[in-house]
């Protein structure tokens, strides 16, 4: 029954999408936004000025300067009891001495979807679901819903306090027999005035993202303006890390967003992080859907696991989401960033 939920959801979006000529949609974008890694989820998504990892070309390709080893990240991701699977993976490699390369993977799904438009036993031939009437079960075949997203990323580091970077990010989606291919960039900002305090900015979509579907429809992404800040400091033998972004959108969100002007929102992202002499970390956050968001992290020889928590609804009725992602670091001299 759930299965068959999701699939007069998703006829409904395709019917409203391939209605269309070219539309800018409120939410086309909308799964490039969900977010990658278990440390910056359970930050609540802070983690514009913190990225500096193989997570960086999703957050900030700018962070990807800040790397010194090889690393590769794989994340999944369940929702809504299972139903809907989220994947990703990134490997990111520096290179001499200023400048960095990574690729990214991520896909949005929902599988084995019952597609009952042939199946119907109509009686009357009014094309309803009458209570006399039933389904031919025989008839029911399945589809697949997938958003596809392929990450290229670039950075340099132009001081050791300043880094640039930029994604050029290929889309793919499909819904049964539909499809649409899209190609977008995004540009980021890394800087830090001073020790241990960080700024950064990512600027997503930045020429507005063109999704061109195969029945002639065309959609745009409208670009995101993401901007950060994290300061670090010693606490209690460990480390203490407190971060802010704010997302800038112009999409007329309106009361969709925590804050408005008009047709530009303003949504708050927040996080903390508490990490212990380098083995393990303690982290909590609150994220642009208003919701608290809650992790851990264990730091290995070259690996870490991290672990992110958040609940959906009050009453549980859409299941909680368990976030798990692994990351691989090849830190050895001989691997090392060259000077």
């Amino acid at each position: 029954m759930k299965k068959i939920f999701f699939a007069v959801s998703f006829f409904f979006a395709a019917s409203s999408v391939f209605s269309q000529g070219t539309s800018i949609g409120k939410y086309s974008g909308e799964f490039l936004a969900i977010g990658v890694g278990g440390r910056p989820l359970a930050m609540g998504g802070a983690y514009v000025a913190l990225a500096n990892d193989a997570l960086s070309g999703y957050w900030n390709p700018a962070g990807l300067s800040r790397l010194d080893y090889p690393q590769g990240v794989l994340m999944h991701d369940e929702r809504f009891a299972g139903l809907v699977n989220y994947n990703y993976a990134s490997i990111a490699v520096p290179y001499k001495s200023d400048m960095s390369f990574g690729v990214s993977l991520i896909r949005l799904g929902v599988d084995g979807i019952p597609d009952t438009r042939n199946a119907l036993i109509d009686l009357n031939g009014n094309l309803n679901f009458d209570p006399d009437e039933k389904l031919d079960y025989s008839k029911i075949t399945e589809f697949n819903y997938a958003d596809w997203a392929f990450y290229f990323s670039f950075a340099k580091k132009w001081f050791d306090n300043f880094s640039y970077g930029a994604n050029v990010k290929l889309i793919r989606r499909d819904i049964g027999d539909f499809g649409a291919w899209g190609i977008g960039f995004d540009v980021g900002a890394w800087y830090s005035p001073f020790d241990n305090f960080y700024l950064g900015a990512n600027v997503q979509d930045i020429t507005t993202t063109l999704i061109a579907w195969d029945t002639g429809t065309n959609q745009l992404i409208s670009p995101t303006l993401k901007i950060g800040t994290a300061y670090q400091f010693e606490f209690l033998a460990g480390k203490f890390i407190p971060a802010f972004d704010f997302d800038v959108r112009f999409e007329n969100r309106r009361s969709a967003s925590m804050f408005n002007a008009g047709p530009v929102s303003f949504d708050l992202h927040s996080g903390l992080e508490y990490n212990f002499k380098n083995l393990i970390s303690i982290r909590a956050g609150y994220n642009d859907l208003k919701q608290f968001t809650f992790g851990t992290g264990i730091i290995l020889p070259k690996l870490n696991i991290d672990y992110s928590f958040v609940k959906f609804d009050r009453e549980g009725e859409l299941g909680n989401t368990h976030r798990i992602s692994i990351m691989l670091s090849l830190d050895e001299a001989k691997y090392r960033r060259s000077n």
